[in-house]
């Protein structure tokens, strides 16, 4: 018998994993890959997050990878350059991304050394319930072969499409359209900042990693199907006319690995627990990767529902409670950045934005201010007070 199993290895399930551990729980988790293992992503770590690596004390390893620190922000769209860098979270004012199959590896690892029991290639087929409450997990594995585990408490930490709310019928509570699809790839011999560059229709973000720099380009989900039937023609074209001078910077580099990409960024809340069991990382909510909040939300999560459950895990009624807490708090937490990311994912440049982003780029305090808006150091009622307003009256 485990207090919490997890099902779910990367960020999300890792991170909560290791949260639950260290409040002295006896943790299970599993996962279907093994690792190191990568994966889609955008590698972004905002402030937040970084702040909250250095807390859990695994930083430092991060950044022993190599992965640079990321401490300078561009952002081009029309005649407006804003140049600068979030304020801190904490201590922390740089951001970094490093490659997945390194950072979930760092985070298993952690886990695992903060008492976490870790079961890597164990295909999940659900959850185990006595009536309508989550009592625990049936997984297959080559090692343990089918297999029930049982706890007090399952997360689900299995991605956007999770088996384990699937099965426990987790319906989305908030839902929106597909806004847009995305293609990256990597490059070698690309000096570059953390950088996005925007026209109407397109959007390039450049983010430094480990080994190379990733440059990925959004366009409207209603192109998908002229995308992807020649992802790389239409990427480097992309490139080409929404960042010019950035596209020399990539010929004068080299690309180095195939096109990755998706036409399937979701963007919902879904119900995040119910009877003995809770939801967190992509599985509980997803939206559109081009603000790149997903490793941060996932870090969030784990933290919202270790505090939440507490010490009330061994009582099912105060548990269940504790677990509706979280929900309602998962989604007030979360929306407004939602509700970004589904206006930016629009792709659109409208003359109000432009008003704006003018005001903001004469003063190097309202710059920053606006980089710690996009990573989550600020909320839009913050960064919308006097000093901008004066910026917008001048």
């Amino acid at each position: 018998m485990h207090d919490v199993i997890v099902v779910g290895a990367r960020v999300a399930g890792a991170a909560t994993a290791l949260q639950f551990a260290r409040a002295g729980y006896r943790v299970l988790m599993v996962d279907r890959a093994r690792f190191p293992s990568d994966k889609l992503s955008t590698l972004y770590i905002h402030q937040p997050g970084v702040d909250r690596l250095a807390h859990w004390g695994v930083l430092d390893t991060v950044v022993a990878t190599g992965c640079p620190a990321l401490d300078r922000a561009v952002y081009q769209v029309a005649d407006v350059r804003l140049a600068g860098c979030s304020l801190p979270a904490g201590d922390q004012r740089a951001a970094y991304a490093p490659r997945r199959h390194l950072l979930d590896k760092i985070l298993i690892d952690a886990a695992v050394a903060a008492g976490v029991e870790f079961r890597e290639g164990a295909s999940v087929a659900g959850p185990v319930l006595d009536g309508d409450r989550a009592v625990g997990v049936e997984f297959r594995s080559e090692r343990h072969g089918r297999t029930r585990e049982h706890a007090h408490l399952v997360v689900g930490a299995d991605g956007m499409r999770s088996t384990v709310a699937k099965r426990l019928g987790a319906p989305h509570v908030v839902e929106d359209p597909l806004r847009t699809c995305a293609y990256y790839s990597y490059w070698t011999g690309l000096p570059a900042d953390f950088e996005l560059y925007e026209r109407p229709g397109n959007w390039i973000g450049v983010v430094p990693t480990n080994d190379a720099t990733l440059i990925a380009s959004y366009s409207p989900q209603a192109d998908f199907d002229v995308v992807r039937a020649d992802p790389q023609a239409h990427y480097l074209e992309s490139i080409r006319t929404t960042a010019p001078a950035l596209y020399e910077r990539a010929m004068a580099g080299e690309q180095v690995d195939r096109m990755h990409g998706s036409g399937d960024q979701q963007n919902f809340f879904r119900q995040a627990s119910g009877p003995g069991w809770a939801l967190v990382g992509d599985a509980a909510h997803h939206k559109d990767s081009i603000t790149a909040r997903g490793i941060n939300d996932a870090f969030w999560q784990a933290e919202l529902l270790v505090t939440a459950v507490g010490d009330a895990l061994h009582d099912p009624a105060a548990l269940d409670k504790r677990l509706a807490v979280y929900a309602d708090d998962l989604v007030d937490g979360l929306f407004e950045c939602y509700r970004n990311t589904l206006m930016i994912g629009q792709l659109e440049v409208t003359d109000h934005r432009l008003t704006m982003l003018r005001a903001v780029a004469q003063s190097p305090t309202l710059t920053d201010r606006y980089f710690a808006t996009a990573s989550g150091v600020l909320s839009v009622e913050d960064f919308d007070d006097d000093e901008l307003d004066e910026a917008l009256s001048a």
